[in-house]
């Protein structure tokens, strides 16, 4: 899955096409290595996302195209 669309699907991003932006940006680096929207994601990816003077870092645990409001929190684990 494409990293824009995890974001948006696990509701750490409200919006596909604000995640795109971010991606475009440079604030949001996977592994350490600045990614692009279209990179996809695997589970025990390390993400991390600038959001002004915050950062927020996370471990991917699950990757899964559809999932309720509940179970967004359970795709990954903050670190």
């Amino acid at each position: 899955m494409r990293i824009d669309k995890y974001l948006k699907v696990s509701r750490i991003i409200k919006r596909r096409t604000v995640a795109n932006e971010a991606c475009d940006a440079g604030r949001v680096s996977v592994n350490g290595t600045t990614v692009k929207a279209s990179y996809e994601v695997k589970p025990e990816d390390v993400l991390e996302i600038s959001f002004g003077s915050t950062v927020f870092k996370a471990r991917i645990k699950t990757v899964s195209e559809h999932v309720p409001k509940e179970g967004a929190a359970m795709m990954y684990e903050k670190l």
